[in-house]
């Protein structure tokens, strides 16, 4: 375990999910929904049936009973509940990777899409982020379910494990300096080109708002990119990585807390592409992640400046609290000057898409209905909720302030997600453009999502890509 303080990466091999290897020697773990209890108690032994009543088992959702046997536990049943009691919860059974050490295979009447949730759940489950203390890891490791695509499963668990890793560190250890190097070490292990650009380079290089933004920290702003893959079609991933969120000399009077996550779009376009690059997928993909701390000093950005965007566009600033979307539009910029089939940036950008959906759903904007019909299946494929959201167009001069061509903060009071994604809009400039105004925090402990960092919208989109880029 590195100390506290120490800068370096959270560990020096990231934790990786695992399915059991010997079958073999699994003991079962029978899923038992509420209408099928009758004929499942009538099937087993009389002691079995005896000690499952006679505990109340009800086949309640996510209620685990362990079957004692010779020598120790034989068996386990959990409960499925019923169809309205699974709709209002994702990977219910996640608690049963709490069973004892061993390894365990699942027994009973799923569909395939059954199987896939409890496995994805058992996965996630298993995640644990213990760099500062330790943390009991569950012995219990489940054979890969059947049907169930294994390589797939872990792919997005190991994403998802990357994502949760830095958004779980504090900026103390995930500073533009930690985050460059777990990029950097992302690149590396799949054969990637990175490339770095930071400090006054920013400027030399032609990415002033992002300079603007991180100038005030002693930590340099940075834009970090990611090459992989030589053939097939183009996706660019972009996202925000404002390692913390001061608000600057707009000081946040609230919410300063959870800052530490508002990197949070940049570890969920890293935690994606693992997912895409462990899976081999047939594709060029770029990643672009603006790199910054939004801080307080003498040189700090102050209210009512006016940038220059690398794309051309002024900005007056009128919070430097809302410096996700500045930081973003230069990276945007940069990745439509060069051809692309499609564009997506994440951001944990606004208060009001928590407002709107609260925590758990991850709204997006998109004005390609094929897309948005991708993800939406992507989504119910991969138990990653979305919700869509319009570019309203009409809204397009809330976000003109006269004295420049954009106000990075309008100050209407209404729709504030959509003229934060119709800010970014005007620099993407593309027609296969997709913005996610994500959360990236679980605020208190879930199935399958202990309290902490979490991504959104990434399982969704990698379940849409083939339908997105017609693989």
């Amino acid at each position: 375990m590195e100390a506290v303080g120490s800068g370096q990466l959270a560990k020096d091999t990231p934790m990786v999910p695992v399915f059991a290897e010997d079958a073999a020697v699994a003991r079962p773990l029978y899923v038992v929904a509420a209408d099928a209890l009758d004929d499942f108690l009538a099937a087993q032994p009389d002691t079995v049936r005896e000690w499952l009543t006679g505990s109340g088992f009800a086949a309640a959702l996510g209620d685990l009973r362990l079957i004692p046997g010779a020598g120790g536990v034989v068996a386990a049943v959990v409960g499925y509940g019923n169809a309205a009691a699974r709709a209002r919860t994702r990977f219910a059974l996640a608690k049963a990777v709490g069973l004892p050490a061993g390894a365990w295979r699942l027994e009973g009447e799923l569909t395939q899409a059954q199987r896939d949730e409890i496995a994805l759940g058992w996965l996630l489950a298993q995640y644990r982020f213990d760099r500062y203390r330790r943390v009991k890891a569950s012995e219990a490791t489940l054979v890969l379910p059947e049907g169930c695509d294994g390589a797939r499963l872990l792919a997005m668990a190991a994403g998802e494990y990357l994502t949760r890793d830095l958004i779980n560190t504090p900026a103390q250890d995930m500073g533009p300096d930690q985050l460059e190097a777990a990029f950097v070490a992302l690149a590396t292990r799949f054969g990637a080109r990175a490339k770095v650009v930071k400090g006054d380079a920013l400027l030399e290089q032609n990415f002033p708002m992002i300079h603007a933004v991180g100038r005030a920290s002693p930590r340099e702003p940075r834009l970090l990119e990611l090459h992989w893959g030589n053939a097939g079609p183009s996706l660019t991933l972009v996202g925000k990585g404002v390692c913390f969120d001061t608000g600057g000399l707009n000081i946040k009077t609230a919410g300063m807390l959870l800052m530490k996550k508002d990197m949070g779009g940049a570890a969920t376009v890293m935690g994606l592409a693992q997912m895409i690059m462990q899976l081999g997928l047939p594709i060029r993909l770029r990643v672009i992640v603006a790199a910054v701390e939004n801080v307080i000093a003498g040189n700090a950005l102050k209210p009512k400046d006016i940038l220059t965007s690398r794309k051309g566009l002024t900005v007056e600033i009128n919070d430097t609290d809302a410096e996700g979307r500045l930081v973003l539009g230069d990276a945007l910029a940069l990745a439509t000057e060069t051809p692309v089939d499609v564009l997506i940036s994440m951001a944990t950008l606004t208060g009001a898409a928590r407002t709107a959906l609260g925590p758990d759903l991850a709204p997006y904007y998109t004005d390609d209905t094929e897309m948005a019909a991708a993800l939406e299946s992507g989504a119910a494929q991969s138990f990653d909720p979305v919700w869509r959201l319009p570019f309203h167009t009409p809204y397009e001069h809330i976000i003109e302030p006269g004295i420049a061509d954009l106000d990075n903060a309008p100050g209407w009071g209404f729709a504030g997600s959509v003229t934060a994604a119709l800010f970014l809009r005007r620099f993407a400039d593309h027609p296969r453009y997709m913005h996610f105004d994500i959360y990236g925090h679980t605020p208190a402990d879930a199935p399958a999502r202990p309290k902490g960092g979490v991504g959104q919208g990434a399982r969704a989109i990698l379940a849409g890509l083939p339908a997105m880029l017609g693989l």
